[in-house]
């Protein structure tokens, strides 16, 4: 789809209209030129929809469809021109439906039904600005989107219990979803200013003239420098020359089916390519577009195009003087040269008018080709910038300054890429748009299918068994595949004319394709070197692969000794092609064919690696697994799917008849010692490819190889986007028999709309396929060891949500744990209450981020009076708990027995709802031990009723009170019930309540008198050096029990420090003290030291972070790490102590007396030291440096977390 997008509409996903067509149907797409959507009824506009794309003859045939007598250049809105030339660009007319709903998520290529879509880089940008915030500064910047005066009007407020817990790129998906594009960017700049990033602010400043400047409007009138009546000749000479440059390119290279391309095109259809390089809707002129998109999809074909009619003159003549074609596989072999000679190599007379170009680079437009063949070094980023055409230079740094923009600025580049290796050439580029090409369309493909066999009825039954395999009917947008799954089918059903279409996995399809390929090449080779010659062409492959090398110069080839015979034949049949811009050189005509043969190669008998240099295959097979699947390197998805596909038997023995090559029969074991590693990662689950491993193991198609593998499966997260997610989960997850932990997201209701039959059985029923398949997926929870399950974000129907909840009944389900956040649509959640009175194993629920509304509420409360529930926690966050339904609750909590853990964070409670909390906890029956009234906007009037259910709550012991402004007024009666005798709460959280040093009298009194007190957190409040001052008058008497103490962000100096010195020497009983985020330097760490020295001194663990500190504190600290017999946690991290500093700490940390056990640095710092700890650890010391945070702070324990 040709739709020019900005930042913020790339957040729109044009699959939904098609998805409201067919009612929940998901494989089933309707052609939207035939229907209507049911929600914005009319199709409001038509957006092009371009494929640009090397099309066999079948599609230029004008023969009519089906029955309907259309012709072919009419069917779906397609409109083409007759035969004249060797290009083709189809361009397709497709209505556009005014329903498209908004997404959160716009990280990452963007899917469309299209074939190309279009968005700037404005999100990566800001991405970038959030991930260069550390954790306690992405903290401030969330606690700064609370305010209530950046709540804009008629905007929600984003939920807290969401935004708390949000990492950089879930954050910015949250933004985007509460706020258009602009006002994010005046938010975040609002938030930076506030918190003095002023660097960051300069950056996002920067940005936001930028992209002001892009909405200017063009006027390429201006920018067309004076040039006499006639043009020059050496301009017409060159515009023949690359005329004839792309002419040759597609000359040279053949086709499946005698493939014909289409040249002369309709003026409307010119306006339409106009426009990829033309300013966009709003005026703005993009000076850098990224086509990306997967391999064969049309990217170079569209560039090429592009090139073309500026070289006929008959697009781009108003805005480019010259273009140039650069290929990247082309110049990546070449000398050092400058931009000027690079350049000059496609002039006629080798003399470019170089100072030409240099006057006028506005007018310039530089064509990239293949960016995924150009190999940076890692050291490229850190090269000094380069202006100087004239610079001597390696092509690729070079080109890396055109893409930065360093030479020729104002230049346009039109760079093409595949979709996987984007990650890098987005951090390079200066303000791109990016277009997804998808090629063909599903339209498409259906039209192609049915051109290809002849037969509208057969091509119907065979599309319907591709689209099963969702993995290989994607592929069939690249219009080679198209040919050869259809090549591989038709010679199937030629051998065998009896037999029905089966749904076919993509390796078995390639498989056959090649076996066949294979029989066919046999006359090309000797008997004898037949069996080498396919080992020789997949090791080629495989080398390719790991060196992202796609086009193979004569040299390569001969040096796998790959016979002319054989090239030729492979030429002939389309594997190999003929590379038009670099002579003697081929390449593989579809990158996955050089996929399944890279995949070949680790399944052949052998012990050697494809890359030479001692490297075996069982090695380089598992790089290849961990880059895939820990990495989630994309690259490589589909030649590990492919691999465990050959992992089949019957796939194995066609192979070794087709290639006379021996398959190995270890590689089914190679693969299980791989998943033994599985077993021992509990923490994989954050980065490890789930999803890609089930597609995998369904592509085997082997049930007990998937019970072996998958029996070492202790977690698993899974988001299920489609039917192919749903089907390759429903075939595994039945036999993780270990799994004890699964994050379950449905990001569309599954629909009951496919049936099977079981033909084979007389009277069976009839089956509906996804609801089968759903209760595989819910077979899991009787597998005996899940204990938790995660459904957050999904969106479910009550028919899915009352089979997951008949399983969660089974007396076999062992489920302690179950986490529904965000789920919708939330009267789904009703079904829960069998499983509340059902499940007496169900100790924790989390309903978090659902606005329940009174029935729902009302059924689920009504519950927790009932004896068989044995709920002990429950989450209910960001609920938009109503007065009505807080009522109820409190109401049904005086009637249970076994809850101990309530959090209502986020929820507006009123005074009146407080002060009824005061009657279930009035009950002896109440066993309510923890409670989270965390941002839930209590005021001083709140707190006295607080005050009085202190005192008549007999078994509350920890209570949240964080992101309330209660301010010194509200603590005061609070504190007067911590002194009362009754009050036996342990663990106070005021964090985030505008707290000054008054309150710190307060809790000073509370301090001594309290006789169960141990835990309290005052951070995020300005208390100062006078409020500390008061609070140790407290901790300096060691009747004062307090264990742990949170200061951090509390505006403490040297001078507090001094006064905590003094207290932490006569009070035994703190052991945990966290000042980190305060302007303490060096002198105040220096007080603090002399206290650990002491011998009476308990404390043992320390947080110091962001403290301002420097070298200068080092050796006070050196010194306390030798003398202290207690310190066991210390935190230095965000401070600046340099390597001398960190050196200098080594030496106490190395010595067998230091007691100190975790020490958190930052990782430039860890790294001088690391190799000095690992031989410390071989010795036996159990000390640990960590570059990421790992105290847990105390006013977690409010929130259910267990110490």
């Amino acid at each position: 789809m040709l739709s020019f997008r900005t930042g913020e509409e790339r957040t729109m996903e044009t699959a939904e209209c098609r998805r409201t067509l067919v009612s929940g149907d998901w494989e089933k797409n309707t052609s939207l030129d035939e229907a209507t959507c049911v929600k914005c009824k009319p199709m409001q506009s038509y957006v092009l929809l371009a494929a640009p794309c090397r099309v066999p003859p079948l599609y230029v045939q004008k023969q009519s469809t089906r029955q309907t007598g259309r012709s072919m250049t009419t069917t779906r809105g397609l409109r083409t021109a007759s035969p004249a030339g060797p290009l083709q660009v189809l361009l397709i007319l497709w209505p556009k439906c005014s329903c498209v709903k908004r997404k959160p998520c716009m990280l990452g290529p963007m899917s469309s039904s299209g074939s190309i879509s279009v968005h700037d880089g404005s999100y990566e940008k800001l991405l970038s600005c959030l991930m260069g915030l550390d954790q306690y500064q992405l903290e401030e910047f969330k606690l700064g989107l609370q305010a209530p005066q950046l709540l804009l009007e008629n905007s929600r407020p984003i939920p807290w219990a969401s935004l708390k817990a949000a990492g950089p790129a879930d954050l910015l998906c949250l933004l985007s979803e509460y706020l258009t594009a602009r006002q994010i960017w005046d938010v975040t700049l609002h938030i930076f200013e506030n918190m003095q990033l002023t660097s960051l602010c300069k950056e996002m400043r920067a940005k936001t003239n930028e992209f002001t400047q892009a909405q200017e409007p063009h006027n390429a009138d201006q920018e067309r420098p004076g040039t006499p009546g006639e043009e020059a000749a050496h301009r017409r000479r060159y515009r023949e020359r690359m005329k004839a440059k792309i002419l040759a390119m597609w000359d040279s290279v053949s086709w499946p089916e005698d493939h014909i391309y289409l040249c002369n095109v309709t003026a409307k259809e010119h306006e339409e390519l106009r426009r990829l390089l033309g300013p966009n809707r709003a005026g703005a002129q993009p000076r850098t577009i990224v086509l990306e998109g997967g391999a064969g999809v049309g990217k170079s074909t569209l560039a090429m195009k592009a090139v073309l009619h500026w070289a006929e003159g008959v697009l781009f003549q108003d805005r480019f003087s010259y273009v140039f074609f650069i290929s990247c596989h082309k110049v990546k072999e070449m000398a050092d040269t400058t931009l000027a000679g690079l350049l000059s190599q496609d002039w006629p007379d080798s003399q470019a008018p170089t100072e030409e170009f240099m006057g006028h680079p506005e007018r310039l437009l530089f064509v990239i080709d293949g960016f995924e063949e150009m190999v940076l070094s890692p050291d490229l980023d850190n090269s000094p910038p380069c202006s100087d055409w004239y610079r001597q230079l390696p092509v690729a740094r070079i080109l890396l300054h055109l893409l930065k923009k360093e030479l020729a600025p104002t230049a346009t580049l039109l760079v093409t890429a595949r979709d996987y290796g984007n990650g890098r050439l987005k951090g390079l580029l200066l303000n791109p748009w990016f277009v997804l090409l998808s090629g063909f369309t599903e339209g498409d493909r259906e039209e192609y299918f049915t051109r290809f066999f002849g037969d509208y009825d057969q091509a119907t039954k065979i599309l319907r068994k591709i689209r099963k395999m969702e993995s290989l009917f994607r592929s069939c947008s690249a219009p080679l595949v198209c040919w050869a799954v259809c090549s591989c089918l038709k010679r199937r059903m030629v051998r065998s004319p009896y037999s029905r279409p089966g749904a076919e996995a993509a390796t078995s399809l390639y498989t056959r394709f090649f076996s066949g390929l294979s029989s066919a090449a046999a006359a090309s080779a000797s008997g004898q070197s037949r069996p080498g010659q396919w080992r020789a062409l997949c090791s080629l492959a495989a080398q390719g692969m790991w060196l992202s090398h796609f086009t193979f110069p004569k040299e390569d080839v001969e040096r796998w000794h790959l016979e002319a015979p054989l090239v030729e034949s492979l030429l002939r049949r389309n594997i190999l092609r003929k590379v038009g811009d670099c002579e003697d050189c081929v390449a593989f005509t579809h990158h996955s064919f050089q996929e399944f043969l890279g995949a070949v190669f680790y399944v052949l008998r052998g012990a050697r690696g494809s890359l030479g240099g001692g490297s075996t295959r069982h090695q380089e097979m598992r790089a290849l697994l961990s880059d895939a699947f820990l990495n989630t390197n994309v690259y490589w998805n589909q030649m590990v799917l492919f691999l465990f596909g050959l992992v089949r038997r019957d796939l194995a023995r066609e192979l070794e008849d087709a290639l006379r090559c021996e398959v190995s029969r270890r590689v089914r074991d190679e693969l299980l010692d791989w998943a033994e590693d599985l077993e021992g990662c509990s923490a994989v689950s954050v980065r490890f490819e789930f999803l890609l491993l089930f597609q995998c193991l369904h592509e085997t198609q082997d049930e007990d190889f998937v019970r072996q593998i998958l029996s070492r499966l202790l977690e698993a997260d899974l988001d299920i986007r489609g039917s192919l997610q749903l089907r390759v989960s429903s075939f595994c997850l039945k036999h993780c028999q270990k799994l004890s932990k699964l994050r379950l997201s449905v990001s569309s209701p599954i629909p009951q709309t496919e049936l099977t039959f079981d033909l084979e059985t007389p009277g069976a029923k009839v089956v509906d396929l996804r609801t089968r398949q759903w209760q595989d997926i819910c077979s899991v929870l009787r597998n005996g060891n899940m204990r938790e399950l995660d459904l957050s974000d999904s969106k479910l129907n009550a028919s899915s949500m009352k089979r997951l909840c008949y399983e969660l009944r089974n007396p076999r389900c062992r489920l302690q744990k179950l986490t529904c956040r965000s789920v919708s649509p939330v009267r789904v959640l009703k079904e829960l209450v069998l499983v509340l009175h059902g499940n007496h194993r169900l100790t924790h629920l989390d309903l978090s981020c659902n606005n329940l509304g009174i029935t729902v509420s009302a059924m689920i409360f009504r519950t927790l009076r009932h004896s068989a529930c044995n709920l002990q926690y429950l989450w209910l966050e960001s609920c938009g708990l109503t007065a009505w339904a807080c009522h109820q609750l409190f109401a049904e909590l005086g009637e249970n027995s076994s809850l101990r853990f309530l959090s209502l964070g986020d929820n507006n409670l009123s005074n009146t709802e407080v002060k009824r909390l005061q009657g279930p906890f009035g009950t002896s029956r109440c066993p309510l031990k923890e409670l989270s009234l965390e941002k839930c906007n209590l005021s001083v009037a709140s707190c006295r009723d607080l005050a009085l259910l202190l005192t008549s709550a007999q078994g509350v012991t920890r209570l949240c009170l964080g992101l309330n402004p209660l301010q010194d007024d509200g603590v005061e009666p609070l504190c007067g019930s911590l002194a009362h005798p009754d009050c036996v709460l342990e663990r106070l959280v005021l964090s985030c309540c505008r707290l000054g040093a008054p309150s710190c009298g307060h809790l000073s009194d509370a301090l001594l008198r309290s006789r169960t007190l141990t835990h309290l957190s005052l951070r995020r409040n300005e208390l100062g050096d006078a409020g500390v001052a008061r609070l140790c008058a407290a901790l300096r008497r060691p009747r004062c029990r307090l264990r742990s103490l949170d200061l951090s962000a509390c505006s403490l100096t040297a001078e507090g420090c001094q006064e905590l010195a003094d207290a932490l020497k006569r009070n035994p009983n703190v052991k945990t003290l966290d000042i980190g985020e305060n302007d303490v330097q060096d002198d105040g760490v220096k007080r603090l030291c002399e206290v650990l020295k002491c011998s009476n001194c308990t404390l043992s663990t320390l947080g110091l972070e962001r403290c301002n500190l420097t070298r200068g504190c080092c050796q006070h600290l050196s010194s306390a790490l030798g003398s202290s017999k207690s310190l066991v946690n210390l935190d230095l991290s965000g401070n600046d102590l340099g390597p001398e500093g960190v050196s200098t700490l080594w030496k106490s940390l190395e010595k067998p007396t230091c007691t100190l056990r975790k020490l958190r640095l930052e990782e430039d710092l860890y790294s001088i030291v690391k190799a000095e700890l690992e031989k410390l650890q071989e010795k036996g010391s159990s000390l640990r440096i960590k570059c990421r945070r790992w105290i847990v702070r105390e006013d977690r324990c409010c929130l259910g977390l267990q110490d």
